[in-house]
């Protein structure tokens, strides 16, 4: 009689699926959030994994709601249309030309692909914007910018620059029960009958409260929050955040991206994490494993 000897890399399978059932079971019917963009959207091999990543959860009962950016890419459409564009504060004067460019590159060709991307990773996906029945309304942004010369703050006008004011959660919920995964372009349009754009951190924020969502993923270009001997922190929270933007070690592109978390789990979302996209199956390993793979926020 021969003992049969499983092959170890199967076995290592098993643990792995062991390993992630108490997590599956804990997240059975949430909601989570991911706002997806950087240089990951841009590599196909990564958005292959993000696709996988996305209806695998869908599968094992979570519910991923989507919300895209799109900077480089409406850059890049700017620049072969010849239109000048200039920048405040991180965001994108926006002028009538500009949104219309921008609401092309964002609810047309991104969000398409993307829509594109998880269908052939086995799920069901619906690209929407903010517009698409009433899901989000929107407010006119404005900055105010100092003047060194006068010494005074000065208001700017950002044109159609956005932010949500009001998030309806029924376009989401009836497409989510419906086993499809919603795939939302920060567009949305204001009271006053125009359409802005939104940044699309704050559009995923806003939604993630709207919804009650177990989590915010927010997938960049890094792999979290650093501290100043660059190492990776996995957890805070906002007491502790506010201590390291004192001290300088939450700085430049990481604030607004840490204020839409803090904002988030102190509107009811479970947690907000940071996550570097540019991991092969970044989330994966960030909610069905021991060990994580960013930078965690919760109240």
């Amino acid at each position: 009689m021969t003992n049969y000897a499983p092959d170890p890399a199967l076995l290592n399978k098993a643990e792995t699926l062991v390993e992630a059932l108490p997590y599956m079971q804990r997240y059975a019917g949430a909601t989570f959030v991911v706002k997806y963009g950087g240089h990951a959207m841009g590599d196909p091999e990564a958005a292959r994994d993000f696709a996988e990543d996305v209806v695998l959860m869908k599968a094992v009962g979570i519910n991923p709601v989507v919300v895209h950016g799109g900077g480089p890419q409406i850059g890049a459409m700017l620049k072969r249309l010849g239109v000048e564009s200039s920048f405040i504060n991180g965001l994108r004067v926006t002028d009538a030309e500009t949104a219309k460019i921008a609401e092309m590159v964002l609810a047309g060709s991104i969000n398409k692909e993307i829509v594109g991307w998880i269908g052939q990773a086995g799920g069901r996906a619906v690209g929407i914007s903010g517009k698409d029945g009433g899901f989000v309304r929107a407010a006119k942004v404005g900055r105010d910018t100092p003047d060194r010369l006068q010494g005074i703050e000065r208001h700017v006008d950002l044109g159609f620059v956005g932010e949500p004011v009001g998030v309806d959660r029924r376009i989401i919920d009836t497409l989510s029960d419906a086993g499809i995964i919603p795939v939302v372009a920060p567009i949305a349009i204001g009271d006053d009958g125009h359409t802005y754009n939104i940044n699309a951190d704050t559009m995923a924020g806003a939604i993630a409260s709207a919804l009650g969502a177990s989590r915010l993923f927010m997938l960049t270009d890094v792999v979290g929050v650093l501290d100043k001997s660059g190492a990776l922190m996995t957890d805070l929270d906002p007491a502790a955040i506010a201590g390291l933007r004192e001290d300088g070690t939450i700085t430049g592109g990481m604030i607004p991206k840490i204020e839409t978390c803090v904002a988030a789990v102190e509107a009811g979302v479970d947690a907000a994490v940071i996550l570097d996209g540019r991991v092969p199956h970044a989330m994966l390993l960030e909610v069905f494993t021991n060990r994580g793979a960013g930078t965690l926020i919760r109240r």
